[in-house]
């Protein structure tokens, strides 16, 4: 079988693609500017190409059909609009990957299946996920166009610690301050339950859905099945480390107020996300993809990242004192008040 991905070097996408060449002899073609190598095989094929160049796109792609389309960075109409365009008659199966986070913040149950509503008033991110899944589902209802919408919820890599609070720079400033001893904003009282999905695992349920006829008009979330609090997701990190943890709540309210001011969205990716419990059903996609379950748990994938991550200080370890010094501010802020009061 035959598969075309649009970017394919991300977290998620190389996993599925490693696993489509690697264990289920697909042949993969990816189309992106060739920036970044995934793996040698006689299997992959390489289009480079800007995605945006729709005229040169298509014309790179003549003569091509594909068993399935598979968009990861798809994030507004336009893009998808332009995609329905490109791979009209080409395709039997467009999976499109939209984002856990357009499910309702907050759901009227904690508990999220497929059938959750669709809204988001926090995150214009997951707004236009939604609409980008609004536009092809009507293309599916009234022309037939072969989609799949798939959710991911938290999934991460060896490359990635997956975090609450953190910076522009990412996660390492807050791996720098547990290691240091500081202690470290964790939104809310904590307590709030999340899915963490190693990359790995997410390729097993996404493939499972490629070529798979029954995942055609339908909606999958795709998350691992074990359930943290973020407590346990930061005191789990902090093992790994050999560290103890000096955990700082902080409400996530708060944070989106002082960090619009500097540039974090904790509006969208806190209130709109995060600091949400959320526990997710995922037996619609057990039903067609049996296989999928927690392999990677996370006190050995976090251990699998910090191995990668503290070996590769150049690629991986990207300071951020602009970040240390207002996670200071807020906690010195907040003590304060204390005093006040």
């Amino acid at each position: 079988m035959k598969a075309l991905f649009i970017g394919g070097t991300g977290t998620i996408s190389t996993a599925v693609v490693k696993r489509l060449v690697e264990d289920l002899d697909w042949e993969v073609w990816l189309i992106n500017r060739g920036n970044r190598k995934v793996l040698e095989s006689d299997r992959l094929h390489s289009i480079i190409a800007d995605i945006n160049n729709e005229e040169d796109v298509a014309k790179k792609l003549d003569g091509l059909t594909f068993d399935t389309v598979c968009e990861f960075i798809g994030f507004t109409v336009d893009q998808v609009e332009r995609d329905y365009r490109l791979f009209k008659g080409k395709t039997r199966q467009y999976i499109y990957t939209s984002s856990a986070s357009a499910y309702h913040k907050p759901s009227a149950d904690y508990r999220i299946m497929e059938g959750t509503t669709l809204a988001n008033p926090y995150w214009q991110y997951s707004r236009d996920k939604i609409a980008c899944e609004e536009f092809l589902m009507k293309k599916y209802r009234e022309e037939g166009f072969p989609v799949t919408i798939v959710r991911p919820s938290h999934t991460y890599d060896e490359r990635n610690i997956p975090l609450g609070v953190h910076g522009k720079n990412g996660f390492w400033q807050v791996i720098k301050r547990m290691q240091e001893g500081k202690p470290v904003i964790i939104q809310g009282d904590g307590t709030s339950l999340w899915h963490l999905t190693f990359n790995t695992d997410f390729a097993i349920g996404y493939t499972g859905l490629m070529g798979n006829r029954h995942a055609i008009g339908e909606a999958f979330h795709i998350t691992g099945d074990e359930t943290l609090s973020w407590n346990q997701i930061y005191a789990t990190i902090a093992d790994a480390l050999g560290v103890t943890l000096h955990p700082y709540h902080v409400s996530s309210d708060f944070l989106a107020a002082v960090g619009d001011k500097y540039g974090y969205d904790f509006t969208g990716s806190l209130i709109g996300d995060k600091s949400v419990s959320v526990v997710f059903d995922n037996s619609k996609l057990k039903q067609i993809a049996p296989d999928m379950k927690t392999n990677v748990p996370f006190h050995r994938g976090v251990r699998i990242a910090l191995d990668y991550i503290l070996s590769h200080p150049e690629e991986c370890q990207k300071d951020d004192p602009e970040f240390d010094d207002w996670c200071d501010k807020v906690i010195e802020a907040q003590e304060k008040a204390k005093e006040d009061i």
